[in-house]
């Protein structure tokens, strides 16, 4: 990987810093959001075009490279790892992104730039000077405890320490709050006032949940609204009156679904999906597939081992109701997905439909991790990992049951997830045809500004403008 040729050296980069609120869009500007509106109102908004997939890493890897996925290869929040034909969501390491970062390129400008990253993706071993991420430990007794890793690694203790421990299980699933985002700010203002970045990352999640759940409608969440809007407006008066350039900008936005298609359900009735068996449950034997989807919201990759079945695939893909268009070779190309770890083929879904990572034809024989939070076992995203199950009587007293079973070491599963894909209200990964639908960048600095309507890859010139004042 190669750094760009830079001409200017030595340069005195100015303060900056990036607020990634996740979700948010122009149609979130107004009553419920007084401090976000009134600050924008005396700036500059620009629409961004998100790419294809529309999805977290997706995007902060085109925002943070300038490249598109054809370039760093984050085709999705996940992919199939051909070489262990294994499906792996949310890995964490730097390494993944095949392009040069907006850090390393500033460092060359700069050589007294520092960077810290908070709670951006792939965000350990980077090459950032700060960074934070969640990290939750496994003990081998079947426990998930909520942790975070940090570079330097006495970050660790010392921000838990000051802070109260990360509040992981609000950070996503069914019990998610504002506690995680603002826990991130804190975290973000401590780092500042002891180290002073040049340049700081901070990602803010609430509203990703919420629409999610309920659908984008601002009524519906102006609970959720109003209380990003408070992190966030405290942030921006925090950060300006430490003489910082704030950049307000969100990764996709959310819009209403009705729709779950169940991709691999198709696959498999197809006889072109496999499964193995495991204490009478079914597992996908993918590196056994003929074909089969890795769902990621509203786009799903279609991975082919055998290639005689492609044309069957293809026409199999375009007559499920759900699918607005399937991308070959070219289709990928047009969008700058064509890339290794892309599938063979990629699907894009309707407006009003998403992509599940269903299997299984019958409930009873799901997996055990299905109606649980396991962001990493699932061979695909799972938006229901937002909900509990409505068919369970009494849920917080299960959930204590559950929790005392395993501090007197026994294990047991919180299986609080439903099977029930229709909850799901929003979704995103498909590019909006409205503006209005799509994610925003609003800063102060107008003159780094100079369009009303940006493609995601043009995010990091405008980061890097604001870095060179």
């Amino acid at each position: 990987m190669g750094f760009p040729k830079l001409l200017e050296k030595n340069v005195m980069l100015q303060k900056t810093v990036v607020l990634n609120v996740v979700g948010f869009t122009p149609a979130f500007l107004g009553e419920h959001t007084p401090k976000i509106t009134a600050w924008a109102e005396r700036g500059k908004m620009a629409s961004i075009e998100p790419p294809l997939p529309a999805v977290t890493c997706t995007a902060q890897a085109a925002y943070l490279t300038g490249k598109p996925a054809s370039d760093h290869g984050i085709v999705a929040n996940g992919w199939y790892f051909r070489d262990e034909c294994e499906v792996k969501f949310w890995r964490q390491s730097n390494n993944l992104v095949e392009s040069a970062k907006i850090w390393d390129i500033a460092r060359q400008l700069d050589p007294t730039f520092t960077c810290a990253n908070l709670f951006w993706w792939y965000n350990m071993y980077s090459t950032a000077d700060y960074t934070v991420t969640p990290r939750p430990m496994y003990p081998a007794d079947g426990r998930k405890m909520p942790d975070i890793y940090t570079q330097p690694a006495d970050l660790r203790s010392q921000l838990q320490q000051d802070l109260g421990q990360f509040p992981l299980f609000k950070f996503w699933g069914p019990a998610t709050t504002v506690a995680s985002s603002q826990w991130i700010a804190d975290s973000a203002k401590w780092i500042e006032a002891r180290h002073s970045p040049t340049l700081t990352l901070v990602y803010l999640p609430h509203l990703d949940y919420c629409a999610q759940k309920i659908g984008p409608d601002p009524a519906a969440i102006a609970p959720d609204l109003q209380e990003i809007d408070a992190v966030v407006g405290d942030l921006i008066d925090f950060y300006e009156r430490r003489g910082a350039q704030v950049i307000l900008l969100s990764e996709y936005g959310i819009t209403p679904v009705n729709q779950p298609v169940h991709l691999n359900r198709v696959l498999r009735e197809a006889g072109l999906l496999q499964v193995r068996e495991e204490l009478g449950l079914e597992l996908p034997d993918v590196g056994a597939s003929k074909a089969f989807a890795v769902a990621d919201h509203q786009l799903a990759h279609i991975y082919i081992n055998e290639p005689d079945v492609y044309d069957r695939v293809k026409t199999l893909l375009e007559q499920t109701s759900g699918v607005a268009k399937v991308l070959d070779d070219a289709g990928k190309q047009q969008y700058q997905l064509d890339h290794p770890r892309a599938g063979e083929l990629v699907a894009v879904a309707a407006p009003e439909a998403w992509f599940t990572y269903y299997y299984w034809l019958d409930d009873r024989r799901a997996p055990d991790f299905a109606r649980t939070v396991d962001i990493h076992r699932k061979p695909g995203y799972d938006p229901v990992e937002l909900f509990i199950n409505p068919d369970i009587k009494l849920p917080q007293l299960k959930i204590a049951k559950t929790l005392l079973k395993r501090k007197l070491g026994g294990r047991s599963l919180m299986d609080l997830t439903p099977l029930d894909a229709t909850l799901v209200r929003g979704g995103h990964g498909h590019i909006p045809p409205s503006k209005t639908d799509r994610p925003l960048l609003i800063t102060r600095q107008d003159g780094h500004l100079n369009h009303d309507a940006i493609m995601a890859v043009d995010v990091f010139n405008v980061i890097l403008n604001h870095l060179k004042g």
